[in-house]
C-alpha cells in the first residue's frame, strides 16, 4: 500500500500519513474506533470426525472386498442375513482398528501435514476416548462375528486386528518392510467373506488374499512417494525415506504389479470366473503394469499420483469383473 500512495501521489508516504491521520490510526473522524475481530475457527462436524477417527473410505474399501469374498463364496442364492452379519462384524473390527491405529501413532501423526487433523492431533477427540471407542468396537465386532458368523471368520478378523496394531504399526518405525508385513492384514478381508459363506478356505479364497496382498504394493509405494518427506518427519522408515533416488521403490512397484497381473490369472484358472474374466484381467493388469513401470522411470510425483490414482481404479473394477463373470 506505500509503494502504491508514492506511486499515486508523488509524495513520501510519510506526509500522506500526517495529512490523513484518521487513515492511519485505523479509524474514521467522528466515529468510534473498531476493534479487529478475529474469525474462530468451525468446529467439525461430529460425523466427519467419526468419519476420520474409524477411517470411513478404508473401511469401506474392506467392506467392499469383503462383500466380494462372499459373493463369491456363495453357492446358490446365497444367505442375505448373514451378508449383514458378516459385513457388520467386519465394519466394528476395521473401524476398531483404525481408530486404535491413530490412537498409537497419535504423536507421529501430529508431524504429519497428511494427517495432523485427524481427530487426535487436531485436538476433537481425547485419547482416552478414542482408546474406548476402539477398543469396544473391535471387541464388539470379533464377538459378534464369532456369534452371528462362525469362529474361523472371527480368528481371521483377529489375526488381522492383532497383525495390523501390534505387527505393522510399530514395525513402520524400524524397517521398510513394514509395508510388506502391512498388506497380510489388508489381504484377509475377502477371506473371512469367502469363510462367512463357506467355512473354510480354499484355494479360491487364498487367490483372492493373494490378489488384495499384491495390489497394496504399488499403491502405498505411490502415496509413501508423494509423502516421502512426511513420513520422514514422522520418524517412519518407508522404502521412500531410505531411497531417496527411488531405484528400489521403482523395482519394487513393477515387480508387485507384474506378480499382481499373474495372481489376478488364478480366479480362472481355478474356475471362479469365466473366459470374459480373463480378458478383463488381462487388460486391467497389462495398463497397471505400463504406469508402474512409468513411475519407475521417471519417480516425480505426478508420476506416483497416476500410479495411485489408477490402483483405486483397478481394484474395483477387476473385483466388478469377477462378479460379473462369476462361474455359478
Amino acid at each position: 500500500m506505500k509503494a502504491s500512495a508514492q506511486a499515486l501521489s508523488g509524495e513520501p508516504v510519510a506526509s500522506v500519513e500526517r495529512a490523513v491521520p484518521a487513515l492511519r490510526d485505523g479509524e474514521l473522524t467522528g466515529l468510534p474506533r473498531s476493534e479487529p475481530q478475529l474469525c474462530a475457527p468451525m468446529a467439525k462436524p461430529w460425523l466427519a470426525v467419526y468419519g476420520d477417527l474409524f477411517k470411513a473410505r478404508l473401511t469401506f474399501l474392506v467392506l467392499l472386498t469383503t462383500l466380494v469374498g462372499f459373493y463369491l463364496g456363495s453357492r446358490g442364492g446365497g444367505d442375505y442375513l448373514l451378508m449383514l452379519h458378516t459385513l457388520l462384524g467386519t465394519a466394528l473390527v476395521a473401524g476398531g482398528a483404525a481408530a486404535l491405529n491413530q490412537w498409537l501413532e497419535r504423536d507421529h501423526d501430529a508431524r504429519m501435514r497428511r494427517t495432523q487433523n485427524r481427530p487426535l492431533p487436531a485436538g476433537d477427540l481425547e485419547p482416552q476416548t478414542v482408546l474406548r471407542l476402539g477398543t469396544g468396537s473391535a471387541v464388539l465386532g470379533l464377538v459378534y462375528l464369532a456369534m452371528t458368523v462362525n469362529l474361523l471368520t472371527c480368528l481371521l478378523g483377529a489375526v488381522s486386528l492383532a497383525s495390523y496394531l501390534f505387527v505393522y504399526t510399530p514395525l513402520k518405525r524400524v524397517t521398510w518392510l513394514n509395508t510388506a508385513i502391512g498388506a497380510i492384514p489388508g489381504a484377509l478381508p475377502p477371506l473371512m467373506g469367502w469363510t462367512a459363506a463357506r467355512s473354510q478356505l480354499s484355494g479360491e479364497a487364498w487367490a483372492l488374499g493373494a490378489i488384495l496382498a499384491f495390489w497394496q504394493m504399488p499403491h502405498f509405494l505411490a502415496i509413501a512417494w508423494i509423502y516421502r518427506e512426511d513420513y520422514a518427519r514422522a520418524g517412519f522408515k518407508m522404502l521412500s525415506v531410505i531411497d531417496p533416488e527411488g531405484r528400489r521403490t521403482g523395482r519394487q512397484a513393477v515387480g508387485h504389479t507384474l506378480a499382481l497381473l499373474v495372481a489376478s490369472l488364478c480366479p480362472y484358472w481355478l474356475g471362479l470366473a469365466g473366459a470374459a474374466y480373463l480378458a478383463g484381467a488381462l487388460a486391467l493388469g497389462l495398463v497397471f503394469l505400463w504406469i508402474a513401470a512409468q513411475f519407475a522411470r521417471q519417480l516425480t510425483v505426478s508420476r506416483a499420483r497416476h500410479l495411485f490414482y489408477v490402483s483405486i481404479l483397478y481394484l474395483p473394477l477387476l473385483l466388478g469383473l469377477m462378479v460379473l463373470a462369476k462361474v455359478k
